[in-house]
């Protein structure tokens, strides 16, 4: 037996002594008792000991909402960073503090909202459309790339032992991705097609290949069944996966299925059809209804009981009856020094370097002054995404230049603008810090000009307070004031690093043709700013990879709520990226020179990839394999990801890895989502970028190509 093995039969084991046990404690309770358990604030029994438990909680990118925390980067930057090894590391450090604080705070009587240990992360829907705000929640747009992060992250902080160190929940089952504004309404009708190969792949792979131990339901419908309430949801989830887990709403989810999608016309009706499909675990207030519910026939104390057993089931699995091993991490390892290299770590591989004319590295000693504009330079809020926690110290764009330079350089620095208003000052003339913000650049050697999004322009139905579509985006433009502040500071002629802070695909036509170098920061984490300085002085080498794709327009998309997967993403799409997905340049000049099928087994096929680093200085790249089926109607329009691997080249260094590519990759989704075996030719590209034109436009390398058959 292998260590996978032999870690899935621990579990398996655990998971049986752990029911039995809630079977025994929800035996002792009467029907009231158990109905109260299935909201997320679950009352005390004090005749049978149980304490009160708060079951949501968030970690999307570190401890949220609850205090003092790492802030690592956003959902959407550790995608960039194509590393599982490290969204495994910065996975188990979240379990790590987030055991600490729930040890604390419970020694204080403390069992509040977000001081429990079932963590509603991490977000695994698929980044169909740049438009949706809470894309930069997930890992992309790639179902592979999703599924490979995802499942690193749920082993990372469920553990490894017999017991949770915490609970994993995946999130937003199945088929959702916006829009914010209409979700609680909204039918997204979807074909089997693209249900199987697009929506539902990176779930599975949580369900049984990371043992996931908590689903999260969906706001919307799922062609016509609410996502909460989903027959064939369930059955594919529970039937199909074997998932053993407990299922949690949404939000005030169950409530819509009355007040919105209409489909039942009270409180009761909604409760007992959400926990008669399968749903145990109320966010919300609406299975306050399930006694009313029972009483009238509509549930079965069976059916409520199950649902019990299952929460109290994971109560176990966490050790918070019978203690644990994790009772004892102390309170100093919430922002620990590991945890915070960690995140600055993060950062440093997240960052996505677009453009680069030569300008990038920096030069500290041949510069005397440095030019820093723009809303986001010295923005808390641009490095922290959503759904955070609170850190000790925030290190902004702007400050950790400053940190950087010293006295050895002088900096200067202007706001430019608001990220939105069209003013500074609310007595001022429109624009009225342009006027600082060219003087700054005249007087400036180099202008490092930061601009972007923060929460309240993307993210949430409900959590944002701007003027688009509840936290989803109208266009791909900036707000009309960085427009301004971008075209005033290209007039002074100065050379120019833009470094875009935002959670999606925002329009870089005007900064690739004008800006000497563009960065992609994303929502960096609290640690963002020193790691920008360090990629921009050249401490590091860029390394991230875009894992979405930038468009040139919003033209060639289909519309918003159009959930079919035609033209969109790097799969599908017909025309020609702005940015591609997996594109990303370093300071060195990593090019895959030779790639070979050296083997294979049952599951898997092996290549060879030789790659070498034509370039003068140290760095690290991503090599991405690329697979296309080319003789088969169910095909994917474009080359898929199917594997890859980070690897560190020395200048003039050629090095060879060996990458796994699953036997499943050389399968199809037909048309009524099965996965069969239909084509026989494939082509495996190796390279560290799409095999797309455009890629290698950008790159200016091809990668190398072999041919794989079937039979």
């Amino acid at each position: 037996m292998n260590g996978k093995e032999a870690r899935k039969e621990v579990r398996i084991e655990a998971r049986k002594k752990a029911r039995k046990k809630a079977e025994a404690l929800v035996a002792q309770m009467t029907l009231e008792e158990k109905a109260s358990q299935l909201k997320y604030d679950a009352p005390a029994i004090g005749r049978l000991n149980i304490p009160a438990y708060n079951w949501w909680n968030e970690s999307l990118h570190g401890v949220a909402r609850a205090g003092q925390a790492t802030v690592f980067p956003q959902a959407i930057g550790l995608g960039a960073t194509f590393d599982e090894e490290l969204v495994g590391e910065i996975a188990d450090a979240i379990s790590t503090e987030g055991r600490a604080k729930y040890n604390a705070q419970s020694a204080h009587g403390d069992r509040d909202i977000y001081k429990g240990l079932t963590f509603w992360s991490p977000n695994v829907n698929i980044f169909r459309d740049p438009r949706w705000g809470r894309g930069h929640e997930t890992y992309g747009e790639d179902p592979y790339l999703t599924s490979r992060l995802g499942t690193a992250y749920v082993k990372g902080l469920q553990g490894d032992g017999e017991t949770l160190k915490a609970a994993a929940c995946a999130k937003h089952f199945a088929v959702h991705s916006g829009p914010e504004g209409i979700r609680h309404e909204f039918d997204a009708k979807v074909s089997k097609k693209d249900m199987f190969e697009t929506y539902l792949p990176t779930f599975q792979a949580l369900v049984q290949e990371a043992g996931v131990e908590a689903v999260m339901g969906a706001y919307n419908r799922v062609n016509g069944e609410p996502a909460c309430a989903s027959p064939a949801l369930q059955s594919i989830l529970r039937g199909e996966w074997g998932f053993e887990g407990h299922f949690v709403s949404d939000c005030w989810a169950i409530r819509d299925f009355h007040e919105h999608h209409m489909v039942t016309s009270s409180a009761k009706e909604s409760a007992a059809l959400a926990i008669n499909n399968g749903c145990d675990l109320n966010c919300g207030n609406t299975y306050l209804h399930i006694l009313h519910a029972y009483k009238d026939g509509l549930v079965s104390e069976e059916t409520i009981t199950e649902a019990a057993v299952r929460l109290f089931t994971t109560r176990f699995l966490l050790g918070l009856f019978d203690g644990s091993e994790y009772d004892t991490i102390p309170y100093t390892e919430v922002e620990s020094p590991e945890h915070l290299a960690l995140a600055k770590k993060a950062a440093l591989e997240s960052v996505v370097l677009l453009k680069n004319n030569g300008i990038l590295p920096l030069k500290k000693e041949q510069l005397k002054t440095v030019g820093i504009i723009g809303p986001n330079a010295d923005s808390r809020a641009a490095l922290a995404g959503n759904y955070h926690g609170t850190a000790s110290r925030y290190v902004t764009i702007q400050e950790g230049i400053q940190d950087y330079l010293g006295s050895d350089v002088r900096v200067l620095t202007s706001v430019g603008c608001g990220l939105f208003q069209d003013r500074s000052e609310a007595l001022a003339e429109a624009g009225d810090r342009l006027a600082e913000a060219k003087t700054v650049a005249e007087h400036s050697d180099v202008v490092i000009l930061c601009v972007g999004l923060d929460e309240t322009l993307e993210g949430e139905e409900g959590d944002t307070g701007n003027s688009y579509a509840s936290g989803d985006k109208a266009d791909l433009q900036l707000p009309e004031s960085q427009r301004k502040l971008m075209e005033a500071v290209a007039e002074t002629g100065k050379p120019v690093v833009l470094c875009q802070m935002t959670g999606s695909d925002v329009d870089l036509g005007f900064a690739s043709e004008h800006f000497d170098a563009v960065l992609q920061v994303w929502y960096p984490g609290a640690q963002g700013g020193k790691a920008v300085a360090e990629l921009l002085f050249g401490d590091v080498s860029p390394s991230g990879k875009l894992p979405v794709t930038f468009y040139e327009s919003l033209e060639e998309l289909p519309e918003f709520e159009d959930y079919s997967m035609k033209g969109r993403t790097y799969r599908y799409m017909e025309g020609k990226a702005q940015y591609p997905f997996g594109y990303g340049l370093t300071y060195g000049d990593v090019r895959v020179v030779k790639a070979e099928i050296s083997g294979s087994t049952d599951t898997v096929v092996q290549l060879d990839v030789t790659a070498e680093n034509a370039g003068e200085r140290f760095t690290e790249d991503v090599i991405q394999i690329y697979v296309k089926c080319l003789d088969s109607q169910y095909a994917v329009r474009n080359p898929e990801l199917k594997a890859f691997k980070r690897v560190s080249l020395a200048a003039g260094e050629r090095k060879t890895v060996t990458l796994e590519i699953a036997k499943q990759s050389f399968t199809v989704i037909d048309d009524a989502g099965r996965r069969i075996t239909d084509g026989k030719k494939f082509a495996v590209y190796a390279g560290c970028s799409q095999p797309d034109e455009r890629s290698c436009e950008l790159t200016g390398h091809v990668p190398a190509e072999v041919f794989y058959n079937i039979g």
